[in-house]
Parts: structure tokens; C-alpha cells; sequence
């Protein structure tokens, strides 16, 4: 059963993927599993390449199968459950099924070992490793936001600031860095290997009016996009901000995050205008008791 799984990964089935009989052709159901096991180390908040190079070693598939009971055809929404079912001394193995609504498609099972990424020997499974993936399919939290001073977080934000708006999107340091992070409230996310995942601060700038507070320089590191981490350092900083007594909170929204900021009823104000050569829309919101 499908609700069997604490993982989910939903796709849709491309004209690309049938074969002459329209239905799936065969070998594209391990690209579906193997597309899911992507997004789990994303929902387990490990940036995979990162997470194996710190680690000293890599995953290497060993056996990968998969058992056919009825087949998925052309637009078909489909969903992957994937779970970790046994950890080894060196062997990891991954059991998934696919479904379309309340039919069983697919049974499979991917069996990786933990390697030298040079030899591919095998070695331990590493213990931060094994107790991620065990703890997740617990039921446990995968991250850890911490609310600080710069004095706190600084070695932390600054690094995710670095790769994201520095390195990815060209930002000149001279504007990225700024006497307001010595006076704001900063968010970082944490995984569960101790490493800054997301960031923002929150402070109050002289130039807005009385009871407005101003919500800035999130920052989400590339490869997590898309696994609720900014979701969880805005509702963070927002809570801060209410808990402070601010009564609205401005911010300045790159113009591709728009419908982020729009789930947590922030409004748009005035022109798109351009901030570091990125378009950029002034938004708000009301604070509620």
C-alpha cells in the first residue's frame, strides 16, 4: 500500500516514455525509481554530492529489480513510494512501489553499496549516514532552524549568502553585505549532519514607518530548492516577528519568487524595479495576533 510509505514522489507519464502497445515501455519504470530516489535525499535534506564528498565515500547500485503487475500508460499520474527497508554493514536497501491511484503498477527493490569512489571497495556504511536515513523512516524531523544574532550565525549564513547570491547569481559583495546583519535576527536551517541548509534575517530598517519590520536575504542552497526549507525560515521569521510586536513585515521579493511569498499572504506594492540586475517586487503583510 502506498500509505505503507512516509515517501512519496508524484510524476506524469511523458508521450516519450510508450512504447507501440501505449502503455510504458519497460526499462523507463528505473528511471522512475531512480527519479525518486533523487527528490528522497532532497526530502532528507542531504544535497547528495556534498553529503557523499565530506563522507569519504559513494553509492554504487548493486541490484536493481523490479516486478510488473499492470502497466502505467501515456499521461498516467503516478506516484513512487520509496522507503530505506535495511541498512548492512555496507549495503543499503531501497524498496518502492509505483501506483496509479489505488492500482499497484510496479514492485521494485535497489540494493547500493557504500564504496571508495575510486577502488568502488566497499566500507561501513557511516554512522551520521545510517542514522539520517533510519530516522527518517522513524518519523523524525530532518532539519533544525535556529533563530540568532550575527554573533551566532554568522559562519553559517555567510556561507550559504556566499554560494547563493555571491557565487549563483552574481550579486557584488559590496551590496550583499551590510551593517544590518549586526542589528537583525537571523534564521538558519540545519540537517541532520550539523550543515546550513537555508537562511534569512529579519530586522527593522530606518527608512520604513513605525511597527514595520523587514524580512530579507533568504537564501536556499540550489540543489534543496523545491523540499519547503525557505517555507520553514519565513514561518520561522515571521513567528519572530509577531513574538517582537511588529505589526506588518516588508520585504523585497525577487520577481520568481513571487508565488512563494504569496502562499504566506504577502501582497505586492508598487513597480518591479531592478536590485543587483535582478527584477524585484516590493510585497508585504499584515500581522495577525
Amino acid at each position: 500500500m502506498l500509505d505503507d510509505f512516509r515517501f512519496k514522489h508524484r510524476l506524469r507519464v511523458r508521450w516519450a516514455e510508450v512504447d507501440l502497445q501505449k502503455i510504458v515501455f519497460n526499462p523507463h519504470y528505473l528511471t522512475y525509481l531512480d527519479t525518486a530516489i533523487t527528490d528522497y535525499w532532497r526530502t532528507v535534506a542531504l544535497p547528495y554530492e556534498a553529503t557523499m564528498h565530506t563522507l569519504g565515500g559513494d553509492l554504487f547500485v548493486k541490484k536493481s529489480t523490479l516486478e510488473y503487475h499492470a502497466s502505467a500508460r501515456y499521461d498516467d499520474v503516478i506516484e513512487v513510494g520509496m522507503r530505506c527497508a535495511r541498512i548492512g554493514n555496507s549495503s543499503l536497501q531501497f524498496l518502492a512501489e509505483i501506483y496509479r491511484g489505488d492500482t499497484h503498477l510496479i514492485s521494485g527493490e535497489i540494493v547500493y553499496v557504500y564504496a571508495d569512489p575510486a577502488t568502488q571497495t566497499s566500507r561501513p556504511v557511516p554512522q551520521p549516514l545510517r542514522d539520517v536515513l533510519l530516522g527518517y523512516e522513524a518519523g523524525q524531523p530532518m532539519t533544525e532552524t535556529r533563530l540568532g544574532a550575527w554573533t551566532e550565525l554568522q559562519v553559517h549564513a555567510r556561507s550559504l549568502r556566499d554560494e547563493v547570491f555571491l557565487q549563483e547569481q552574481n550579486v557584488p559583495q559590496d551590496l550583499e553585505w551590510d551593517e544590518f546583519d549586526a542589528q537583525a535576527t537571523h534564521a538558519v536551517t540545519f540537517n541532520r549532519l550539523g550543515v546550513p541548509i537555508a537562511t534569512g534575517r529579519l530586522l527593522r530598517d530606518p527608512a520604513d514607518a513605525p511597527g514595520v519590520a523587514r524580512i530579507g536575504r533568504m537564501a536556499v542552497t540550489r540543489v534543496l530548492r523545491g523540499a519547503n526549507l525557505g517555507s520553514g525560515v519565513l514561518q520561522s521569521l515571521l513567528q519572530q516577528a509577531r513574538a517582537q510586536g511588529w505589526q506588518q513585515v516588508h520585504i523585497h521579493a525577487q520577481r520568481s519568487a513571487l508565488g512563494f511569498y504569496s502562499r504566506f499572504g504577502f501582497v505586492p506594492h508598487g513597480e518591479v524595479f531592478d536590485e543587483a540586475g535582478i527584477p524585484h517586487q516590493a510585497m508585504h503583510v499584515v500581522l495577525g495576533p
